[in-house]
């Protein structure tokens, strides 16, 4: 799969045998598997390929034109017709600041890094997972680990920005489980998502069999908020569920005693899936419960147990569950449609039946971006301390074509508090 940039740009992996992997996948009908550019990070497929399925695709807005790209101005104003929802008004979007790169993150000797998966650890500190992570400021460029981790300062009001204080491993950013890169077998591990419950903190890799093979799913685990990490459990192979258990993202319940997991693949070619499991039991793999539906049309019911059923429809990448305030809020890459939607609930299981939804960043062409316009983005991931009317993203986007930027964003959404009260309370 080529970028959704309207000039796609070549993969800029440095082996050439995956770039001809990549040629080879473009074609109709091709079985080849893709290069790590072309389908882990590049983007979506052409715009309209997806859509939100079950969720409610008609709720999502369009891109914005130029001419309603203003702030405060009402959904639909920039077309003919009547506006069905005259009193909703699109959130003000603000690219915050870059946190990662030359002079950001040089001392830690991670220039090139991607994702950035946030908890709060158990001694209040703000700690974030990355991906991919080289030592310059390009894709290739040295030392070459994953996942890695920084530490934020938690008193610093995120309007502000983050502001990094230290690494796992200290002065410089150490892998959290070291493991050898050369790809026999494992190519590279990747964070899903970070989860703290009580005194232990959890994060879901997905250990990779060359560029986008997930062989199987593993959860790491630290007793001392982050700073050393085993790598405790395997968890499920590659193809559990139908491939829909590797990619995951994840929230405790704050009273039901379980934690709520949605997964899907990792090629961003899936669907999502909702499933739980007692917060006691995380790395117990037959503790894990699907939520599904049987019966068709007024007969159709949902209920734990059953095997999986879409609860987020299209073409899923990167996701992010949080719970924000008193509402369950998931923000994710939506590839087949090129952007990043907000989807937010009362339960988890409510995403089945008309969350709140709004897109909040359009994925565009290099040299087309504004604060909410954004070139060969994806995951999205809510920082702690967010609130529905200051929510917080940290937002990857990789220049495949250049080899970079390959780095981390934060953006600023503000003012969506009460279309999502209204939404939701009705």
């Amino acid at each position: 799969m080529a970028p959704a940039t309207p000039e796609p740009q070549p993969d800029a992996h440095p082996r050439s045998e995956e770039q001809s992997e990549a040629r080879q996948a473009s074609r109709p009908g091709a079985s080849a598997a893709p290069s790590r550019a072309s389908v882990l990070r590049t983007g979506a497929l052409a715009v309209g390929a997806g859509t939100l399925g079950v969720v409610g695709a008609g709720a999502v807005s369009a891109a914005p034109t130029d001419g309603d790209h203003g702030r405060g101005k009402g959904r639909g104003r920039g077309g003919k017709g009547v506006d069905p929802n005259p009193d909703y008004r699109r959130p003000q979007i603000t690219r915050l600041k870059t946190v990662t790169g030359p002079g950001i993150t040089t001392r830690f000797r991670m220039e090139a890094t991607d994702l950035g998966a946030p908890a709060v650890t158990p001694d209040g500190r703000t700690l974030v997972i990355f991906g991919d992570t080289w030592e310059d400021a390009a894709v290739g460029g040295g030392w070459w680990r994953s996942p890695v981790g920084l530490y934020a300062d938690p008193s610093r009001k995120l309007k502000h920005g983050l502001e990094w204080k230290s690494a796992v491993g200290g002065e410089e950013a150490v892998e959290l489980v070291e493991y050898d890169h050369s790809g026999n077998p494992v190519s590279t591990i990747l964070p899903g998502d970070v989860l703290t419950v009580g005194e232990r903190m959890y994060v879901w890799v997905m250990v990779n069999h060359g560029f986008g093979t997930v062989d199987h799913t593993e959860i790491w685990t630290s007793d001392d908020s982050g700073e050393t990490w085993e790598r405790t459990a395997e968890m499920f192979p590659g193809d559990h569920l139908d491939g829909f258990s590797q990619q995951c993202t994840w929230a405790l319940h704050p009273s039901d005693g379980h934690v709520y997991l949605l997964t899907t693949g990792f090629q961003r070619d899936k669907e999502a899936i909702l499933q739980r499991v007692p917060q006691d039991a995380l790395l117990d793999p037959a503790a894990y419960e699907t939520y599904g539906a049987t019966g068709e049309g007024k007969d159709r019911q949902w209920a734990w147990g059953n095997p999986p059923s879409p609860v987020i429809g299209g073409q899923v990448g990167e996701m992010c569950l949080r719970l924000v305030e008193d509402r369950w809020a998931l923000t994710f890459f939506n590839a087949g449609l090129y952007r990043v939607d907000l989807l937010v609930a009362d339960s988890p299981t409510a995403f089945t039946d008309a969350p709140f939804v709004e897109t909040l960043l359009w994925g565009c062409g290099w040299g087309q971006e504004d604060d909410e316009r954004v070139a060969q983005l994806y995951g999205p991931y809510m920082l702690p301390g967010s609130t529905l009317d200051d929510l917080h993203l940290l937002c990857s986007q990789w220049n495949t074509g250049a080899g970079w930027p390959y780095h981390v964003q934060q953006y600023r959404v503000e003012g969506l508090s009460a279309g999502i009260r209204a939404h939701l309370d009705g």
